[in-house]
């Protein structure tokens, strides 16, 4: 029989809130129990829930195709990401085997200038890092992520077909010209039919870019201990995994395309493209989906106009006043509830209830603080332009100077840019390395499980971006007094100097993009709220737009100002009469003026869950909430309220 208790409406009231926050916190309790598990404990907390076991469901909301829950020993996990990983690997074949060696084609074939060519490779490769925006609001907005990523697989794919037809036949092509002397350009058709078969490229790779590592993310559940110890390592291994591609295409592709011929230069990154994408539907049926949530553009659209027409209403002392839903209802979805920060205040107006604003201007604390998030990383956004810049070069001025030095090897001729994959290969071994050997040293030192912050990793990355231009204009300057010494200024004859005296250049552009690009990723999809997870990995995709589009600016520019008052300039078709020395000693200024910015950006930044910590955050987090559980049902057995 049960005992009723006369509690008063004050006791049953905080009995009734304490209910649904028992309700809300059931999604952990499983969790809890497998934590304290691994500890010793007895793990009874989920039997004393009514919940054994936990039927292995995710916890975070993902679902399959059709929107039903999914078993995590079914789906997700590394059985899902191996599909993803292999296709990253076919898929960066075929990317950077048009990007690395496009400067070629274009300066070769085409006929173009060394300023007109850098600046078409720079601004489609800025293309490529700015359609994710657009990709990344379909993902979260309207189709999903999976979706949004087959219909972009297609135009891609599309793309690349027609790339291939341009270069292939007689028609869409300038004739060859040997001599090199009166060669005739290519028409305007010709230019049209290769220049848009580059663009519906771009646009393809606008839906697949921001999607697909965040589908791999996706795999992993947070309410999970492992599957999320698993998923702070996903980035690295990505990176690793992806380079494999990248050195395939490098070395190669490029040989083929500079002494097969351009068809099948051509033909075998798009026959990669196709079998990447059959490799990624064949897992299917492993993968985990996140349904879309709505445009994160409209959220952060009305918390921004709301905090605007409320300007003038007072923000209460206590920040529980502000409008917020019942934490079950973001229990029930999956999704996480975040409490309101000090941070960019004035925003949490938004949150304000006025009699007088209409519903839509009322916005819950939760939105206000995903607003904040996006917005928080903006500045540290804006000081990754500079380092994307110098990304750029590899693919532009740094593959032009190779072609002005000898590059045989007995009978055999290094591809300039082959000279890329050195990249990858530091980055490979940085990668590891830093994986296997730096975090453990420096987590001693630092008692960061990390090793350093994501924000120390990324400053160390633009450091050696400092280091790589200074370097860069050396090597320049030393061609250029061998050049002079045998007489070839003039005549931009090959320089009678080994190619491999820009290795160290390479080299070190594949340490930084370890430290930086790595980070980068990681830290705009950790620190981006839960619904905006391709939106935040957008961000990094649109630093290295941004960043593209930067260098064609500058390389314009001071190509156009060098040339003032019957100067030569410093960017010349014929790189012997230039002074690359000087440019890339502006690269390293700009580098040092822009790490002093990231500095004073990065002292103000306020983490919203450093990820190093998060495991440690989690396991307190979760032995508190399974003490919490348990306490509250003792003291509810004595009451017989249960």
């Amino acid at each position: 029989m049960t005992k009723k208790i006369d509690m008063g409406p004050q006791g049953w009231n905080t009995w009734d809130v304490r209910q649904k926050e028992r309700r809300g916190e059931e999604r952990r309790v499983e969790l809890a129990d497998k934590m304290l598990r691994k500890k010793g404990g007895e793990g009874k907390v989920a039997e004393e829930n009514g919940n054994p076991g936990g039927g292995g469901y995710t916890e975070d909301g993902t679902v399959d195709l059709r929107g039903n829950p999914v078993l995590r020993s079914k789906r997700g996990g590394w059985t899902a990401c191996s599909f993803i990983v292999v296709y990253e690997v076919f898929e960066r074949m075929a990317y950077y085997g048009i990007s690395s060696n496009l400067i070629i084609y274009l300066t070769t074939k085409l006929r173009q200038g060394t300023v007109t060519s850098s600046n078409n490779v720079t601004n489609w490769v800025g293309t490529i890092w700015m359609t994710p925006i657009l990709g990344a609001y379909l993902a979260d907005a309207v189709l999903g992520r999976y979706w949004t990523f087959i219909i972009s697989a297609a135009i891609y794919l599309t793309g690349m077909s027609l790339l291939t037809l341009a270069v292939s036949l007689p028609g869409l092509k300038p004739p060859s010209c040997d001599s090199g002397i009166n060669c005739k350009k290519a028409s305007t058709l010709q230019l049209a039919v290769f220049f848009g078969a580059l663009y519906t490229l771009a646009v393809g790779t606008g839906g697949t870019k921001p999607n697909i590592s965040t589908i791999g993310a996706d795999q992993f559940d947070d309410f999970e201990p492992k599957e999320k110890a698993q998923k702070l390592s996903f980035f690295n291994w990505w990176m690793f995994s992806i380079f494999f591609g990248t050195l395939f295409a490098n070395t190669v592709l490029v040989y083929i395309q500079d002494n097969v011929g351009w068809t099948l230069g051509y033909g075998l990154p798009t026959l990669g493209l196709l079998i990447s994408i059959l490799i990624f539907l064949a897992g299917t049926p492993y993968y985990r989906h996140k349904p879309p949530t709505g445009s994160p553009f409209t959220k952060m659209g009305c918390v921004i106009l709301a905090a605007l027409r409320k300007w003038d209403t007072p923000l209460p002392t206590d920040p529980k006043q502000l409008y917020e839903l019942d934490l079950t209802e973001y229990a029930q979805k999956g999704k996480y509830r975040i409490d309101s920060t000090p941070t960019l205040r004035f925003l949490n107006k938004a949150c304000v209830r006025t009699e007088a604003a209409p519903p839509w201007m009322l916005c819950t604390v939760t939105e206000v603080e995903e607003t904040k998030q996006i917005l928080r990383m903006l500045p540290i956004l804006i000081a990754t332009f500079v380092p994307s810049t110098m990304i750029a070069q590899i693919s532009t001025l740094f593959v032009k100077q190779g072609t002005t030095l000898e590059r045989k090897i007995g009978s055999f001729e290094i591809p300039p840019a082959s000279l890329a994959g050195f990249v990858t290969i530091s980055m490979l071994i940085s990668v590891v390395l830093y994986d296997r050997f730096f975090v453990r040293i420096m987590a001693k030192w630092t008692k960061n499980p990390r090793g350093v912050t994501l924000l120390q990793r990324m400053g160390t990355g633009m450091v050696i971006h400092i280091i790589i231009m200074v370097v860069a204009s050396l090597t320049d300057r030393y061609r250029l007094s061998v050049a002079k010494d045998h007489g070839v200024v003039e005549s931009g004859k090959q320089v009678p100097l080994s190619i491999f005296v820009l290795l160290p250049q390479f080299v070190l552009m594949g340490m930084a993009d370890a430290f930086l690009e790595v980070a980068k990723i990681e830290f705009f999809y950790d620190q981006a709220p839960e619904s905006m997870k391709s939106l935040g990995t957008s961000y990094s995709m649109t630093s290295l737009g941004v960043g593209s589009f930067l260098s064609s600016f500058l390389l314009s520019t001071v190509s156009r100002l060098t040339k003032r008052n019957g100067h030569k300039g410093w960017i010349l078709n014929n790189l012997n009469a230039s002074h690359l020395d000087y440019y890339y000693a502006f690269f390293a200024v700009l580098n040092l003026l822009n790490f002093v910015f990231f500095l004073i950006m990065t002292k103000f930044y306020v983490y919203k869950a450093e990820v190093s910590d998060s495991m440690i955050i989690l396991e307190e987090e979760l032995k508190a909430s399974a003490g919490h559980v348990v306490a509250k049902q003792e003291a509810a057995s004595r009451f017989n309220l249960t």
